[in-house]
């Protein structure tokens, strides 16, 4: 963590001080907003955290709720999401109080008494060691708290307006071309009704989004009809693996158990059979006491004895994503101004924990966007590509879930084998870890001609972390942990062995006309204000002099001039990232978007087309920096 470089300050240096709208916030939501949110649901709230960056920008988050969620039904954490909160600075806290899954085990019917369940295999929960970071479990409402604190103590000091609910909505022309209809559910103001005007709105509503009605977007799919009942519950049981991950299966039908935070909670998704046609919803009526029985005739010959239950429920699996994810038809060239985020864009079944995973990705893809182009950063024809990029994420987490869900509801006799949910687990850990997502060639992802240069940096896909040395204080450090959700594009430069190649681009992107850096930094503002650039050299950080550094990357900082250190790495000598990532030795740029993914990979000789890829997306500043 970087302070000090305004001034020095003794108190919490996480809380930054207030800025530009956070300064004096009104207590009411304004008539008119730059964007406002609807629902402070995960991808709701990571879009607030994201916005609160960005002090020039009014933005609002309403929620029909009179305070924040006391206990939400989503709990899985794939390891992609805590990468997110090492971004919004939260990744060490929130894995200090979850439970960490390191492993599952699978249990099926004992050959030689299949009315009982034996464990038949094991599995790491990361065979791949695809992330530095774990899996976690922990309760939906302690991530929204953590996204709530940053939005609160960031320069813009967003804050959810609660008890206000959405009622409707109208596009029209202007400034502020979205006229939005509210209504106060709450207090002395109950069913009083408001228009606001916006900018820009974010619909993260939920599955019944009225945000995606509003906009005419149609949920595609349907039921799988096939239920389950969920329970998380304090109880007492001679069940071996209680606190493991697990899959069950077994001839009363399939349980899949995960262990909570805490040490003593645990959830069970409880297989309920198959939903008769003209049920009409009768099975979410199912009592907790049928779930528990249920869960014992699965267990057996193990036993459950429940003692008490935090939270229950029981639905039906269902599979859909929405036609498109913002308000701008097929062949219209105008920008979007409506956006749909999380449930209000994809509904699945829960047994992937997938769905607070996907739906904040859905947040920090779309908030850097809005916050580039709110700030005159980039063109408004940017935000075409949040759609254009999520509903295809969605789509393949729609065909995944459905797999997995299939596969958990098979009964016995079905299976080739008992290890086939064993080895479906293994082979596709990757997806659900969150890391099969991969964009594909746009204004901002680069083409892959140059890949060979970092073959681990695959281009459109997030970029994985390893270890380096930080120069400066010789600190063991993981290059993308300094990262931050600032909306800043990173810039790495992987230098030559001698550093003639590096030396040559880091002066041509200091002061060139052509330089990114020079066109797209307003003057007045840090020179790493909009392009955060950090370079890695091959070599043992005892052989790098501060003094031969190029100036690019010892950058003078805040109203004093200070020179920021932490830019500059070398070699982990047990764990050499040229190595690990597959890093040309001749010199190597590797571009990475605001929100963590690899938009590009070139030799530090090309550096038209580096401004090249820049000019597509970037709007130049009025003065160079």
């Amino acid at each position: 963590m970087q302070f000090h470089h305004h001034g020095y300050i003794s108190t919490d240096p996480r809380v930054r001080p207030a800025a530009g709208t956070g300064i004096d916030r009104p207590a009411d939501v304004p008539d008119e907003v730059d964007v406002l949110i609807v629902g402070s649901g995960p991808a709701g709230m990571l879009l607030a955290a994201q916005l609160s960056q960005y002090p020039g920008i009014t933005t609002r988050i309403v929620e029909k709720r009179e305070g924040r969620l006391a206990i939400g039904q989503a709990d899985g954490i794939q390891a992609r999401s805590v990468e997110t909160f090492q971004a919004f600075g939260f990744a060490e806290r929130i894995v200090a109080e979850a439970y960490t899954i390191s492993s599952m085990n699978f249990w099926t019917p004992d050959p030689q008494n299949p009315q009982h369940i034996i464990r038949t295999a094991r599995a790491a929960d990361d065979p791949h060691g695809i992330s530095e970071f774990p899996h976690l479990i922990v309760n939906q409402a302690r991530v929204l708290d953590y996204f709530a604190e940053v939005a609160e103590i960031s320069p813009a000091r967003i804050t959810p307006d609660y008890g206000i609910e959405f009622v409707g909505l109208t596009v029209g022309e202007g400034e502020y071309p979205v006229s939005v209809s509210l209504r106060y559910v709450g207090g002395e103001r109950a069913g009083a009704e408001r228009t606001v005007r916006a900018k820009y709105v974010v619909g993260c509503d939920g599955a019944r989004s009225g945000v995606r009605e509003a906009i005419g977007r149609k949920h595609i799919g349907g039921q799988a009809k096939h239920a389950w009942g969920v329970m998380d519950v304090l109880a007492v049981t001679d069940f071996p693996d209680i606190r493991i991950k697990c899959a069950i299966s077994s001839q009363a039908g399939s349980i899949l158990h995960i262990p909570r935070e805490g040490g003593y909670l645990f959830r069970m998704y409880v297989d309920l059979g198959e939903v008769p046609e003209g049920d009409n919803g009768n099975v979410r009526k199912t009592p907790l006491e049928a779930i528990v029985a249920k869960a014992n005739e699965i267990l057996s010959p193990y036993t459950l004895e429940v003692k008490d239950v935090a939270w229950s429920s029981v639905y039906e699996v269902g599979h859909r994503v929405t036609d498109k994810f913002d308000d701008v038809d097929p062949g219209s060239d105008r920008a979007p101004h409506v956006f749909i985020c999380g449930d209000a864009c994809h509904t699945h079944s829960a047994k992937a924990g997938q769905g607070m995973n996907v739906s904040m990705q859905d947040g920090f893809n779309l908030g850097w966007k809005l916050g580039s182009v709110l700030t005159g950063r980039a063109p408004e024809s940017l935000l075409a590509t949040y759609s254009a990029e999520r509903q295809v994420i969605a789509q393949n987490l729609i065909d995944f879930d459905r797999e997995w869900s299939t596969l958990m509801a098979k009964n016995p006799e079905d299976f080739s084998s008992p290890e086939e949910v064993a080895e479906f687990y293994t082979r596709t850990a990757e997806f659900p870890a969150g890391f099969m997502t991969q964009y594909t060639p746009s204004m901002i992802v680069g083409e892959a001609a140059h890949q060979n240069l970092a073959e681990g940096f695959p281009i459109g896909k997030r970029f994985k972390s390893a270890p380096v040395v930080r120069l400066g204080d010789t600190v063991p450090a993981h290059l993308g942990h300094h990262a931050r959700a600032d909306g800043r594009w990173r810039i790495y430069a992987f230098a030559d062995a001698d550093a003639t190649a590096l030396g040559e681009w880091a002066e041509w992107l200091a002061n060139s006309a052509d330089s990114p850096v020079r066109t797209f930094t307003p003057a007045g503002e840090d020179i790493d204000s909009v392009f955060d650039v950090k370079v890695v050299y091959p070599k043992a950080h005892t052989e790098i002099e501060v003094g031969d550094i190029p100036d690019i990357f010892l950058p003078r900082v805040g109203p004093f001039g200070l020179i920021d250190y932490e830019k500059i790495y070398a070699v982990d000598p047990a764990q050499d990232i040229f190595e690990l990532r597959g890093i040309d030795r001749a010199g190597t740029v590797v571009v990475v978007r605001p929100d963590q993914y690899v938009a590009h990979v070139l030799p530090l000789t090309a550096t038209e087309e580096l401004a090249a890829f820049f000019a597509q997306h970037m709007v130049p500043a009025a003065t160079g920096a």
